[in-house]
């Protein structure tokens, strides 16, 4: 079970990357953020990445403990940061909006922790991810993991042209003065 759990990860992760790197090199052609917003485009774009994170947490208790990671470390590091990532990334999903969030066009956010990071999300995506390695001290749950990190540091690269169209000079000056991650 587990070998096909990683298996599913690692397929959904390398084929998301896929597509974000596609829509790197082929801007006019891109995947992500998708040219259309339709009814199926949240379909596309949460099944797989409920998927990840659900085998993430399942690889994680599968072999809950099995790393060397001392248990004060697991859990004074591994909760904070799944807590603390799960309420950024909730809170900016309230304020953008389940579909914004999901690729459809709505306002360049500069406010808020937009102020210090152009992908506040994905920052806190990655925590949730690094503080759940941690606290399951799990291999697959750290090979899924490490998966998921390198398609969340890809994705503003394929999404920053889709800005500079949408939104003009006001993209540029904004990332101008903000940091990509932190």
């Amino acid at each position: 079970m587990q070998a096909i759990l990683i298996i599913i990860g690692l397929v959904i992760g390398a084929s998301t990357l896929a597509a974000i790197l596609w829509s790197i090199a082929y801007p006019d052609r891109r995947l992500w953020p998708p040219k259309r917003y339709t009814k199926a485009t949240p379909v596309l774009v949460w099944v797989p990445t409920f998927t990840l994170f659900s085998i993430l947490i399942v690889l994680g208790f599968m072999n809950w403990g099995s790393l060397p990671i001392p248990t004060l470390l697991r859990f004074g590091i591994g909760i904070p940061l799944i807590v603390a990532g799960n309420v950024i990334v909730w809170s900016e999903v309230a304020k953008f909006g389940i579909a914004q969030t999901g690729g459809a066009k709505g306002s360049l956010r500069t406010c808020g922790l937009y102020r210090y990071s152009r992908n506040p999300q994905y920052v806190a995506d990655i925590a949730m991810i690094v503080g759940w390695i941690v606290l399951s001290a799990s291999p697959g749950a750290a090979l899924i993991g490490f998966a998921g990190i390198v398609v969340l540091m890809a994705a503003p690269f394929a999404e920053e042209p889709w800005l500079k169209e949408h939104y003009g000079s006001a993209f540029e000056d904004y990332k101008a003065t903000v940091r990509r991650f932190i």
